[in-house]
């Protein structure tokens, strides 16, 4: 590990800039400064490698990302020359074997990344997070001859990856899609909708799980399609609350030829390895939250003590110390959470997938309440779009519902227990 920590961090430091100073103010869009030292400090108990690497991706979310923030979500601008800059810095495939054009860091190493990026904007850190989680899909199960083709251009951002999984009769339910796959002699001729698909129509390449199968999981099968595939068309971009920097449009295939060289692992693994990419996607998701209550913390702390109301500062208020403090123990709580699971999935314990759980469903539902009570501190401000509290409480609202809702993840955690 400190070898291959030591590879990435040589090329991480080519681009390294004096440390951070920015301050937390009501700029449209800012994020936290790196020299916070208190008991929200996010590079709290880390590792040397761990501090260094999670220093660059607070330095590019203040200069790359938080300044642009705004303009991405009321624009609905998809920055991809901004998220190729951070593939340069090893972020667009942060747990991708080296020999593929990987970071091969760990899954620790890559929530402390994605919450220091989402510190400058959650929405755009939140579509990488899929990227990140495609690509492992394919440098996990795929062959030789697929790796080697797809990781390389997905690791620089050179191409960007859909996750394709939902549909507009199947969400929760994933195990009942039914877009199809037909053999064909050297090709799989597919058929059916995807819903909710984030990168739709300006991604690349679309991880696609189809039935070829029976009913059922076992049925289920994973292929790679290109955007520009015969039969591949997109739907209306659709209109969200936030998540404005990525799109989202419904992916559409009809009589579309995929050749049978794109299956990733074997026919019928496609729901195992969907659930496998899921493990890891909830700890990215969770990450994503943690990013935006550490900043909307920051924030809600500069504004109480600068607004004064009835002659003295609202820092003053024993009642919104004690609301500061609760926010700041629960963002606490939920990072020690969330890199415990990503441990536990790296290490592939047996309890990992319920820790995911646990931690996908602790940390957004607190991490949103954060956001929104930093926007409560904020008082009319706070519903400004001048003002970023607003826009981190928007942009995370949707990570209680996508990677599997908070819902299902009460059933994988009781189930674990039930089952034990």
């Amino acid at each position: 590990m400190a070898a291959t920590a030591g590879r990435v961090w040589r090329r991480l430091t080519v681009t390294r800039v004096p440390a951070l100073a920015a301050r937390l103010t009501a700029a449209p869009a800012p994020a936290p400064a790196r020299t916070v030292h208190s008991c929200v400090d996010p590079s709290a108990g880390l590792s040397e490698d761990q501090k260094e690497f999670q220093k660059v991706a607070f330095q590019f979310a203040v200069n790359e990302m938080a300044p642009h923030m705004t303009e991405w979500d009321q624009k609905e601008i998809f920055p991809v020359e901004t998220m190729r800059k951070a593939a340069q810095l090893g972020f667009g495939g942060i747990y991708i074997r080296p020999d593929v054009g990987g970071s091969g860091l760990s899954r620790v190493d890559t929530s402390i990344i994605f919450e220091a990026l989402s510190t400058g904007c959650a929405s755009t850190t939140a579509y990488m997070s899929i990227h990140n989680m495609c690509a492992w899909m394919i440098d996990k199960f795929g062959d030789e001859e697929l790796r080697h083709t797809y990781c390389p251009p997905l690791c620089s951002m050179e191409s960007f990856a859909a996750y394709c999984l939902t549909e507009p009769g199947s969400g929760s339910d994933a195990a009942s899609l039914i877009t199809t796959a037909r053999r064909e002699g050297d090709y799989y001729i597919l058929n059916g909708a995807k819903a909710f698909i984030s990168g739709g129509g300006d991604a690349d390449l679309y991880v696609l799980m189809c039935r070829t199968g029976d009913k059922g999981p076992k049925g289920i099968s994973c292929l790679l399609v290109e955007k520009g595939t015969a039969g591949l068309s997109f739907g209306k971009k659709e209109k969200k609350v936030g998540w404005n920097s990525q799109p989202t449009r419904a992916v559409i295939f009809e009589d579309c030829a995929v050749p049978i060289s794109n299956l990733i692992g074997r026919e019928g693994d496609g729901f195992s390895i969907a659930m496998n990419g899921l493990n890891g996607g909830r700890i990215n998701i969770a990450s994503c939250s943690l990013g935006a209550a550490y900043a909307s913390i920051l924030l809600a702390r500069d504004h109480l003590k600068v607004r004064k109301q009835f002659g003295e500062p609202l820092a003053n208020s024993q009642y919104l110390q004690f609301k500061l403090a609760e926010m700041a123990t629960g963002l606490v709580a939920a990072r020690l959470m969330v890199r415990n699971a990503a441990a536990a999935l790296q290490e592939a314990r047996p309890d990992a997938v319920a820790l995911c759980a646990m931690a996908k469903l602790f940390a957004t539902d607190e991490c949103f309440t954060i956001c929104n009570q930093a926007l409560q501190m904020h008082g009319g401000y706070g519903y400004l779009k001048d003002y970023a509290v607003q826009q981190f409480m928007r942009d995370i609202r949707v990570h209680q519902i996508l990677e599997g809702t908070n819902e299902v993840m009460r059933m994988l955690i009781s189930r674990n227990l039930l089952h034990d």
